[in-house]
């Protein structure tokens, strides 16, 4: 302990509580962070907390320039970093209070400020031009909200800033029209992007910081009729990853899934449209998979998040790295299971059979709306139905649906009109719920986060075999409903009973039964 911790009172844990941002509204966050100190309210009077080897003269400044009497305590150097984290995070300010100060500073044609380094920390930075301060601002209420993406969109007499959350997409203050020029040249600016170029679409990649956890931004630009229209997606690499068991998946298809993990080659396809969570289902799988003992290898167009023990690649096209040469590639590097984040075309698909057949357990992606979809999909392609027969050890179909709210969700009677776009009419008047239109101050219009709807399709040998003999899809999907299928639509029924989820959120995402 340095002599300035001596005789202070120590604190094992910062009580989220104590924290009141209005006491460092003036003090810089990199100061903090550099002095490894932090002001809370504390026993009814402001405290300030230091490592070990903060020193006297820094509490005495901050003391100073705080203008009151503290009480000088001492705390573990990582829980004061996460207080700095937790209190500068509750402290930012709105975005839109912050589009109207840049909006009058701004002209048409506004600075361009460049990045002051590789990962901008979005807690700091008010002493930057007003746009780069907006667009910070921006960044950290998306992250704050839990948004993914971020839309930044000009329109005639108007520039529209929207969020999508749980999947959805939410208006937000509009910052002024003039705003455009500057707002996308930082944008620009932080993802690398031709400043000069307004006419072809462009994509790069940002980092920022929020606190001690890093982002990586997806920038695309696309030029529009009024302008220029960029859309952000936030991935959060330092974020929790799901495991198998938070994604929704029942007991009994969880179990069957699990098993089919443990095959020692073959495909596993996930299917399901843009941003129905079909990676994270991937990263969950594969951290599953014993890494320790198997060699496990990525490629992916992005890597979205970093796995440990599992070695991953990034396609680039425009330098002759797709899907099928790096899979190639990464074939030759003695793999035991192999993830190929896309199949996009039939010389990827071939590929991916061929490994199979070889002796590896390969997990891929693709667009189709249903788990007996995928199989008609890869024949469309050209792989031949007896290659595929002997390859696919199962699909599985997902969508992401909206969990209704704890606290506001009210309990109703199912109507006879959704029971039978539900396939089940006899459920009629059941006890269901829906959510509160209004909400509430813990959810988004009644929902709160999201989980998943699958439908499990494994290849037994009846299905093998159908497949081999070209059976059509019709005649496909009822022999497996034979089998004990179960496809979405019965699985969101199941989440509506439980109260997991509503009657709309169900049929937005699976659609009304169809016979």
């Amino acid at each position: 302990m340095s002599d300035a911790a001596q005789g202070f009172p120590a604190l094992d844990r910062i009580e989220e509580e104590w924290l009141d941002p209005a006491l460092i509204e003036t003090v810089p966050v990199d100061w903090v962070r550099r002095n490894v100190l932090v002001p809370f309210r504390w026993n009814g009077q402001v405290a300030i907390a230091g490592a070990e080897s903060a020193a006297l003269q820094a509490y005495e400044d901050l003391a100073l320039l705080l203008g009151v009497e503290a009480v000088w305590v001492v705390a573990p150097a990582a829980e004061i970093q996460r207080a700095i984290d937790r209190c500068y995070f509750r402290r930012a300010g709105q975005a839109g209070e912050a589009a109207a100060q840049a909006g009058e500073a701004a002209t048409d044609d506004g600075a361009v400020v460049p990045a002051r380094r590789e990962a901008d920390d979005l807690l700091a930075g008010s002493a930057d031009a007003p746009v780069a301060h907006y667009v910070n601002l921006i960044l950290l209420e998306a992250v704050k909200r839990g948004a993914s993406d971020i839309h930044i969109e000009p329109y005639a007499n108007a520039l529209a800033v929207r969020y999508r959350i749980d999947g959805l997409l939410y208006e937000q203050p509009s910052p002024p029209r003039h705003l455009e020029n500057a707002l996308t040249a930082r944008l620009k600016v932080m993802a690398k992007l031709d400043l000069a170029e307004k006419r072809l679409p462009q994509d790069g990649v940002a980092r920022v910081r929020v606190g001690a956890r890093e982002i990586d931004v997806r920038v695309s630009s696309v030029p529009v009729a009024e302008g220029e229209r960029i859309v952000l997606r936030l991935l959060h690499r330092e974020s929790t990853r799901y495991t198998l068991n938070e994604l929704g998946m029942s007991p009994e298809r969880l179990g069957q899934f699990r098993g089919i993990l443990r095959e020692p080659h073959g495909i596993v396809l996930v299917t399901g449209p843009t941003g129905s969570g079909k990676t994270t289902t991937l990263y969950a799988a594969l951290r599953e998979l014993d890494t320790a003992h198997l060699n496990v290898l990525t490629i992916e167009d992005p890597i979205e998040y970093q796995l440990p023990n599992i070695g991953q690649m990034q396609v680039h096209p425009k330098i002759g790295l797709t899907f099928a040469r790096g899979l190639r590639h990464v074939l030759r590097q003695d793999p035991d299971v192999v993830l190929v984040g896309e199949t996009r075309d039939l010389e990827t698909a071939e590929i991916v059979v061929r490994a199979s057949l070889t002796g590896h357990l390969v997990f891929t992606t693709l667009h189709t709306n249903d788990a007996v979809g995928a199989v008609t999909r890869m024949v469309d392609m050209g792989i031949p139905p007896y290659l595929l027969a002997s390859a696919t050890r199962a699909v599985l179909a997902q969508r992401l649906v909206r969990r209704l709210c704890p606290h506001c969700r009210r309990e109703i009677a199912l109507a006879a009109a959704d029971a039978g776009l539900l396939g089940q009419p006899k459920l009629a008047g059941t006890p269901v719920w829906e959510a509160s239109p209004s909400g509430c101050g813990e959810c988004l219009g009644g929902y709160k986060g999201r989980t998943g709807i699958h439908e499990l399709l494994a290849v037994s040998s009846s299905i093998s075999e159908a497949i081999r003999t070209a059976v059509p899809p019709a005649e496909l999907r009822r022999m497996a409903v034979a089998a004990g299928f179960r496809d979405m639509l019965d699985d969101g029924v199941d989440k509506i009973r439980a109260g997991v989820t509503s009657v709309a959120e169900v049929l937005r995402a699976a659609g009304a039964r169809r016979e």
